[in-house]
């Protein structure tokens, strides 16, 4: 992306998460928004680049042990990680609200 003097991306995502327990319905909601710093330090390129960074490093310092290629949807990988993102100012908030089903507007 070419961003011209002065501009600044911005990521801004929102997750949710509906879900069972005990028998009653549950919602979280997670939302996260990250303001680039300029051409050179985006907010796709610590979005993207810092996670990886954190990864490698983690594995190089036998942090990190688990073979072969990984997703990261296992507490051992993602926690670390997402800690540590939150020293580059990259924070997901979870909420916890009624559970509004899938899509409550089309409703």
């Amino acid at each position: 992306m070419d961003l011209q003097d002065g501009e600044k991306d911005m990521i801004v995502m929102y997750h949710k998460f509906g879900y069972e327990l005990d028998g009653e319905k549950k919602q979280i909601d997670s939302t996260m928004v990250c303001l680039g710093d300029g051409k050179m330090q985006t907010a796709m390129a610590k979005t993207v680049g810092l996670p990886v960074a954190i990864a490698a490093l983690k594995i190089l310092n036998g942090e990190i042990t688990t073979p072969g290629v990984q997703i990261p949807i296992t507490a051992p990988i993602y926690e670390p990680i997402l800690k540590e993102l939150e020293d580059y100012g990259i924070r997901f908030h979870e909420s916890e609200m009624e559970y509004l089903g899938y899509n409550p507007i089309s409703l």
